[in-house]
């Protein structure tokens, strides 16, 4: 588990080892949540990041009748 210090204008940096791990890049955007005391951030993805993702999913199922 990676510390950091919270800087006096509340800054933290976010150490090399995380950031190539989940390609954060300058500039990016992440959400900041607070969760049972304790924060978590979330990268945002572009659109164009999540293409395939879903890629193997079972998409045969049985539809009702109205849904078709």
């Amino acid at each position: 588990m990676k510390s950091v210090t919270i800087s006096p204008k509340f800054q933290v940096v976010i150490p090399r080892q995380v950031r190539e791990s989940l390609r954060l890049r300058p500039g990016q955007k992440v959400q900041v949540i607070e969760y049972e005391g304790r924060i978590e951030l979330i990268p945002e993805r572009d659109i164009a990041e999540l293409r395939g993702f879903l890629k193997g999913m079972n998409t045969e199922l049985e539809r009702e009748p109205d849904r078709v």
